[in-house]
């Protein structure tokens, strides 16, 4: 499964998928490190602090509720018990980065079982959200929206401090509703290492 994940993530990084999300940018660097929730990150060097209550491993989700984009209606994750969930957090969608992070949730993660919901939770509006699912063809996956208060980033140290966006971040949740992975990309031009995160993802689906 790693080996099989790894070709995957290699493929994703040099090919049309990065090339067509970062044209103007160049290679875009894949983190393996993390920072805490809680802590800060940067943007090209410049500082940004986290504020909120810090989620660790080993934790229930705080209940928060955000906005499905095809519903409007008000979600607690904790609804989706019973489910792993694989959470990509990205500041907005409308950003390169961002956006290569969501095709590769929602392209090469079409590996993943269907009892793994994939899940990309942003600040963006559910509209502009939906118009980004249309237009990148990556309706196969949810869309939940922290745009009101940006509740859900607060209950778990992830809000920007200044911007009051996300931090790109993946937090894999398994059925009991147990946080059981996080990485929290220092830099947020870089992206989160998918190719670990599917990895535990299916190790947290195979458990009972």
């Amino acid at each position: 499964m790693t080996k099989k994940y790894t070709t995957i993530a290699a493929a994703v990084i040099v090919g049309s998928l990065l090339t067509a999300c970062a044209t103007n940018q160049g290679r875009i660097v894949v983190e393996t490190k993390s920072v805490l929730p809680g802590t800060q990150v940067a943007k090209k060097g410049q500082n940004l602090p986290l504020t909120g209550t810090a989620i660790e491993i080993g934790q229930r989700l705080p209940e928060t509720e955000l906005v499905d984009m095809k519903t409007m209606n008000a979600i607690d994750l904790n609804d989706y018990r019973g489910s792993v969930l694989f959470l990509s957090i990205v500041p907005s969608i409308d950003t390169s980065v961002c956006e290569a992070q969501t095709h590769f949730l929602g392209e090469e993660g079409d590996a993943l079982p269907a009892t793994i919901k994939r899940i990309t939770i942003s600040r963006d509006t559910p509209f502009a959200q939906a118009r980004f699912a249309k237009e990148a063809k990556l309706e196969d996956i949810h869309y939940l929206s922290d745009y009101k208060e940006g509740a859900f980033g607060r209950s778990t140290g992830l809000l920007i401090d200044g911007p009051r966006l996300l931090a790109r971040s993946v937090v894999l949740v398994d059925k009991q509703g147990i946080v059981r992975y996080i990485q929290v990309v220092p830099d947020i031009t870089h992206l989160p290492d998918m190719n670990q995160a599917f990895a535990k993802a299916m190790e947290l689906d195979n458990r009972p």
